[in-house]
């Protein structure tokens, strides 16, 4: 059977993964090392996640603001443990002027800032520094903020969406008098994550602790959404973390309580990155290219005529756009729906497997004939083939078209998250209990999903060694399940008690 794309799942997961990127025309090279052209597309999907997700949060009473770029050095100097934790990733400004030397641009000597500026790397310290002119009693608590920015990390190993030098994302940021508040807003905003990414993207995720050797530098402890690729590789799709004092002590972010007494404030950060197209992508991708679920396509149908450059066409353009006109009069998800009449100058095989590629939900096709049977020729994207590997298109009449749209948007979305569930569901292992059998688990196959072992939450140097034992194996630590059963036997790593049961993958 021929599909669209050069390269197959099976044959290259990550040969594939850069065909769809570029075939579906997502992004593109820069020209800047580990920086992409975000395409139309593929920032039309980012907007429609922008947009859910920011409703989400301005719902649970965060307000958007906007922070610089540029961070003073300094800042970072007043937190240890945080600056080592992104020391490596920096990027750093020290000039603000350039002039000529020998044909060349270079800096000028004598433009040398007087304290290095940090590109964004994360605003954790630029955002404290605020807070603690914003706060001076218990009356001006809580402080709920979020903006969505762009961010750079100075990554040697890039991937388009994956990982990036620079990427965008939205961080939150808030400040509360106490730790039971700012633990309630940690899991508030991990439980947002995990629902939009299951209900909008239809990605399954599992949400829970990391591990103390996972967490983000500076955070007293961070929380994931860990999502399976259908490699079976674990991704990090959205983070929460309680950061209780450590900015808060490092910014002077101190209050006045009610009984006249100074204390710091209690902090959280949470966010959610451009990483989540590339979940998409290994998530409902197939060997045709992208498939993107309804709530966050750009266009939810698409509209191809069949133009032959014959006085049929007005008459064809003239139907279509009748149509276009009713879709986008109805309603799907409480949003209208989104449809587009693609009136390109091409030939309508080639729109139509350029829309494949690009993941439409709902391809509608129109020539002649269907104009004189008032009907059209539907493709869904989720289910593209009968028994036999042939295009199966659904030829039905306009008006009951029309009718059916809204419930085939929420079937395909439905239907998508189904099968990704399905497939996640059946690729967690939750009976190794022996760490040999672990080993074998994950070289039994190219693909093998990952493993719920128990273990005994070690710190230290019990710790390092297992995570050093980890990394012989290419295999990682995820994330202890909100939802997990108790432990109830001895650690897979120590032979101790164990005291939780926590999700061992290979990851991105």
């Amino acid at each position: 059977m021929k599909h669209a794309l050069s390269v197959t799942r099976e044959q290259d997961f990550s040969a594939w993964y850069q065909a769809v990127i570029s075939e579906a025309d997502m992004a593109e090279e820069s020209g800047v090392r580990g920086c992409m052209v975000i395409r139309p597309w593929g920032y039309g999907i980012w907007e429609r996640m922008q947009k859910l997700l920011d409703a989400e949060i301005k719902a649970t009473g965060h307000e958007n603001c906007y922070f610089p770029l540029f961070i003073p050095l300094s800042y970072f100097e007043k937190e240890a443990e945080h600056v080592d934790g992104f020391a490596k990733e920096m990027a750093v400004v020290t000039h603000h002027r350039l002039i000529q030397k020998d044909g060349k641009l270079v800096p000028d000597p004598e433009a040398k800032l007087e304290e290095p500026l940090v590109v964004r790397p994360t605003s954790e310290t630029v955002i404290g520094a605020a807070f603690s002119r914003w706060v001076q009693s218990w009356r001006d608590l809580p402080v709920l903020i979020n903006q969505w920015a762009n961010v750079v990390r100075w990554e040697m190993r890039t991937r388009m969406f994956l990982r990036t030098a620079e990427f965008l994302w939205q961080e939150g940021h808030t400040a509360h008098a106490t730790v039971d508040e700012a633990m309630d807003e940690t899991m508030k905003m991990l439980r947002v994550y995990r629902d939009f990414a299951q209900d909008c993207v239809a990605m399954p995720v599992v949400a829970g602790e990391k591990p103390e050797n996972e967490r983000f530098p500076g955070a007293v402890a961070t929380y994931s959404i860990e999502a399976m690729m259908q490699d079976g590789k674990a991704l990090q799709a959205g983070t929460s973390h309680f950061l209780g004092t450590t900015f808060s002590s490092a910014q002077n972010i101190k209050f006045q309580n009610a009984e006249g007494q100074q204390e710091l404030a209690q902090t959280t950060s949470w966010g959610v990155s451009t990483r989540m197209i590339g979940g998409l992508i290994m998530t409902h991708g197939d060997d045709d290219g992208l498939c993107v679920p309804p709530r966050v396509a750009p266009y939810q149908v698409v509209v191809v005529p069949m133009l032959r450059d014959s006085e049929e066409d007005a008459a064809i353009l003239d139907y279509c756009t009748d149509l276009v006109t009713q879709l986008n009069a109805l309603d799907a998800f409480r949003e209208p729906v989104r449809a587009l009449l693609d009136k390109r100058p091409a030939k309508a095989a080639t729109k139509r497997w350029g829309w494949v590629k690009k993941g439409a939900p709902i391809i509608l096709e129109i020539g002649a004939r269907d104009v004189a049977n008032g009907s059209v020729a539907l493709l869904r994207r989720d289910e593209l083939y009968d028994m036999n590997g042939k295009l199966k298109p659904d030829f039905i009449k306009k008006e009951d078209l029309v009718a059916r749209v809204p419930g085939l948007l929420a079937d395909i979305q439905g239907q998508l998250f189904a099968r990704a569930k399905a497939r996640h569901d059946s690729r967690i292992d939750a009976s190794i209990t022996q760490i040999d059998a672990l080993k074998a688990y994950f070289k039994a196959s190219k693909n093998p999903g990952w493993a719920l072992v128990q273990w005994a939450k070690p710190t230290g140097a019990e710790l390092d060694k297992v995570v050093q034992w980890l990394k012989g194996e290419k295999l990682t630590l995820r994330n202890v399940p909100t939802d997990a059963e108790a432990a109830d036997g001895t650690c897979i790593f120590t032979g101790g008690t164990a005291a939780e049961r926590v999700l061992v993958g290979r990851s991105y």
